[in-house]
């Protein structure tokens, strides 16, 4: 292994190890979280848009439906990712480097957000409701977690309670991760109709995968979507930046630069700049600085 990929590996390792570590430590919170989905129910029923209990109990109701959108949630989320990852660090690692910084970006937002607004997912409702609101309405306590019910997957075993938050709903990274998944499928295969329309369908599925999976509410989507576009605008900034930093005089900026964005970008000069990085104090020779025999001729 070169040590440019074990030094991209020690930054996933880090950064999703502490993604998931972190995510897990904030989860003694219940109180708060239950009351955070309260008004997230709120804000829909004002809005016109709470259809949760209604979908996600016509998908309990029907096995088959409810066992795909389990295995759309799970097998479509960070498997996919991990392996299109994977093919994109090998084959187009100009493109690997932007979008994993998206990821991990709005990976840190997502836990911003569940660090300041911690919210109980829907599945989660009816057991908190019994601890803090018992006389709550009825389409709160019928929720039914249909990854347990039918796949016999529970978030909270002893083998994944150390990385797991029951109370992460806000913003959904499960969608605002599969929206960044399709635009770098999208951008890897720009030509190709087929796989524009799996780019497309990917997040299009996780919406009502998580909605009737009672993991999310629909505001979560929607924070979701947020959490990755300002993912993408740090991408796009670190990217600037590591671009601009080709002429700079400190080696230390350039290491940064090359570890954020990839040789593979920093090496490419940016417009204005043909000459990448220059030594401190050196002036290249010009015509006009060095004439030899016949240069007027030349002028």
């Amino acid at each position: 292994m070169r040590w440019r990929d074990a030094s991209e590996l020690a930054v996933l390792v880090l950064g999703f190890g502490a993604y998931f570590l972190v995510r897990g430590a904030v989860i003694d919170r219940p109180a708060e979280a239950y009351e955070h989905a309260r008004q997230i129910i709120d804000a829909e029923r004002w809005l016109g848009v709470y259809w949760e209990p209604r979908l996600n109990s016509w998908a309990a109701d029907e096995r088959v439906l409810a066992q795909t959108m389990n295995l759309v949630y799970f097998w479509l989320h960070f498997p996919l990712i991990t392996v299109f990852g994977v093919w994109l660090f090998v084959a187009r690692r100009h493109q690997y480097h932007f979008l994993r910084n998206a990821f991990l970006a709005s990976g840190a937002i997502g836990l911003l957000g569940y660090a300041l607004y911690p919210v109980a997912p829907p599945r989660e409702l009816p057991a908190l409701a019994q601890q803090f609101e018992p006389g709550a309405p009825a389409d709160v306590l019928g929720y039914v977690d249909t990854m347990r019910e039918y796949l016999g997957y529970a978030y909270q075993t002893q083998s994944t309670r150390p990385f797991v938050n029951p109370y992460a709903a806000m913003p959904s990274l499960h969608f605002g991760w599969d929206l960044l998944l399709g635009l770098g499928i999208a951008r890897a295969f720009p030509r190709h109709r087929p796989v524009l329309a799996l780019a497309v369908l990917l997040p299009g599925l996780q919406v009502p995968a998580v909605v009737l999976t009672a993991n999310h509410f629909f505001l979560d989507i929607a924070g979701g979507a947020v959490a990755a576009g300002l993912g993408l605008a740090i991408a796009v900034g670190l990217q600037r930046w590591a671009r601009s930093a080709l002429g700079a005089r400190s080696r230390a900026a350039r290491r940064v630069a090359r570890l954020l964005v990839g040789p593979e970008v920093v090496s490419h000069p940016p417009p204005g700049r043909p000459e990448g990085r220059r030594r401190a104090g050196h002036r290249p020779s010009t015509a006009r600085g060095r004439r030899g025999p016949g240069s007027a001729d030349r002028e």
